[in-house]
């Protein structure tokens, strides 16, 4: 049965066809084909973001192709065939086909190959080894691909063992494009071979690790795939410090990946310091866990107004905000506390201190250490006092004479 993709703006946008006629015009028709998740996405409905294509040309080929048609060429990955055309604003990643010649678990020597199927059996799941060429033809070289899409099957090409050994990070592959495209039960034997090989993530880089993370926490509902990923030991293989008790809930109110990677761990900053150095979150992140940790300290739902504005003063408003998210988790039934205290928070600017050391030293004290232990005092009253925003300076005067006596 020939499956034809229709009503894709991308697919007949003029700079899809400018560089497809690019390729054709060195290679001859069908030497290009749109190839992954521009065609899964395509005939599941699913938003198209990246377009990649695949093509017989070799890299040096594709690069000269690209540039003989004006387009702008850039050789993003020439040793492994890859040439990215950008024309109107545009990228498109363009790879010539190739099958493994050896692998040693996180990377691939590769050969490159005019044939089709060939290319078709080193891409991870069927679903991902689809290509359609500029008319919008579907091919299916596993000829299950097309149908798995349809259905949310994820299963690999092949025996899941080899692919898996050729990069282990197959393994959270699996269970991230479970949580994005997968529906009912994880298909079994993708599962075995993920449980047997769950130490050979060890072989991969922490950034490989944590992008991967990442996007599967990304996803609309990752809780069956978590859930799938703590039953067969790859979430203690991967984050022995993690825990599932609190995710289903977060993830119902919250779809920040960030804040669901939170609910993973104990509100404990060494903890979270910890697994974010191993995993070389990027520092935003790190930062945010950190932060909503040292924040759970004075975080409760039973704050007061006052309460919560020094926590964000003290804090800051994302890091008190994360920590309440937590609280909500833990007391589902107090979501209006929650609601409003977030609100409250998110809402509130903390001023800056009304006094400095001028005004400390206008009142007769020396630059020094004392400045330093005054401002500290009187910052604390400030803050215990709810921010008032008059009285500064008779404050301050009172504070030094206290002080002095």
């Amino acid at each position: 049965m020939t499956v034809r993709l229709t009503d894709q703006p991308w697919l007949t946008a003029s700079s899809t066809r400018a560089v497809m006629a690019a390729l054709e015009a060195a290679g001859g028709s069908g030497c290009a084909r749109f190839v992954g998740g521009s065609v899964r996405n395509a005939l599941i409905g699913a938003p198209v973001d990246d377009i990649d294509i695949a093509t017989t040309l070799k890299p040096e080929e594709t690069d000269k192709a690209i540039r003989a048609a004006g387009l702008k060429a850039v050789p993003t990955g020439i040793a492994h065939g890859t040439v990215t055309a950008v024309t109107e604003r545009t990228p498109f990643e363009i790879t010539t086909l190739r099958r493994d010649v050896s692998t040693d678990g996180r990377n691939a020597t590769v050969a490159f190959t005019d044939d089709w199927s060939e290319d078709a059996a080193r891409r991870d799941f069927r679903l991902n080894a689809l290509y359609a060429d500029a008319d919008g033809q579907v091919f299916d070289p596993t000829g299950h691909g097309v149908a798995d899409a349809e259905a949310g099957r994820i299963v690999f090409v092949g025996d899941p063992e080899t692919r898996i050994t050729e990069d282990y990070l197959r393994i959270l592959r699996f269970f991230r494009f479970f949580a994005w495209y997968g529906r009912g039960e994880p298909d079994a034997a993708a599962l075995e071979a993920c449980r047997k090989l769950a130490p050979g993530m060890s072989r991969l880089s922490a950034e490989r690790v944590s992008k991967e993370l990442m996007k599967l926490l990304a996803a609309p509902d990752p809780r069956p795939a978590m859930a799938a990923m703590g039953e067969a030991g790859v979430l203690e293989q991967l984050l022995p410090e993690a825990s599932l008790t609190l995710f289903d809930a977060v993830v119902g109110l919250s779809d920040d990946p960030v804040v669901r990677l939170m609910a993973l761990f104990p509100a404990e900053a060494e903890v979270v310091t910890t697994v974010s150095a191993r995993l070389r979150f990027a520092n935003a992140t790190r930062d945010r866990l950190v932060g909503s940790a040292l924040a759970d300290t004075v975080a409760d739902l039973s704050m007061s107004d006052a309460a919560a504005r020094a926590a964000v003063y003290r804090h800051g408003s994302r890091a008190v905000t994360d920590a309440l998210h937590r609280r909500w988790t833990e007391a589902p039934l107090r979501a209006d506390d929650a609601r409003r205290l977030i609100g409250l928070v998110q809402d509130w600017s903390p001023p800056r201190l009304p006094v400095g050391g001028r005004q400390v030293a206008k009142l007769g004290v020396e630059p020094g250490p004392e400045t330093g232990r005054l401002l500290k005092a009187f910052e604390e009253n400030w803050i215990a006092d709810d921010f008032p925003v008059e009285g500064h300076a008779e404050r301050l005067a009172a504070l030094v004479t206290s002080q002095r006596g």
